[in-house]
């Protein structure tokens, strides 16, 4: 697990960076905003988000070591970039929502994180089936994180 400190680092700054805009949880503005009623309790967010966090980092870890294992390294620095993109996609999110109140580009960048989860997803297979199959929930939890900023959106134009 050579790769786990880097993958480690990466998803952790991207959690540290979208705790500090989500603080803004606790504004006026995100407590009046009218939201579904699919919407989970706020206290749900970071237990899933801090399982999510540390499975990219393993997962991504165990990809990017057996790419380089099978003699894959050009794959296995494209797995790392798609990664490092997807982070800072992920953080971007909370920025663009709880900072600058833009509901219309969060959904928009909701979206275009839940597509890099699934290029993540499909890049990881040949490096390792099961870490590949291990991703699929951050997928899953982005693209329920872009219907929601969506719904949202729509609530409140």
């Amino acid at each position: 697990m050579r790769s786990l400190v880097k993958t480690s680092a990466a998803a952790g700054l991207a959690a540290g960076i979208g705790a500090l805009a989500s603080q803004d949880v606790n504004t006026r503005w995100y407590r009046k905003l009218s939201k579904p009623p699919f919407q989970p309790p706020s206290v749900a967010f970071p237990i899933v988000w801090t399982a999510l966090y540390s499975d990219v980092a393993i997962s991504s870890a165990v990809v990017v070591d057996r790419l380089h294992e099978q003699g894959r390294h050009i794959d296995a620095a494209a797995f790392e970039r798609a990664l490092y993109l997807n982070l800072v996609l992920n953080g971007s999110w909370t920025w663009v929502f709880f900072k600058a109140h833009r509901l219309d580009a969060a959904t928009a960048t909701a979206g275009v994180l839940t597509l890099s989860c699934v290029d993540l997803v499909r890049r990881a297979q040949p490096g390792s089936p099961i870490a590949s199959a291990a991703l699929v929930p951050y997928a899953a939890w982005c693209a329920f994180a872009t219907v929601l900023s969506a719904a949202i959106w729509r609530r409140n134009r």
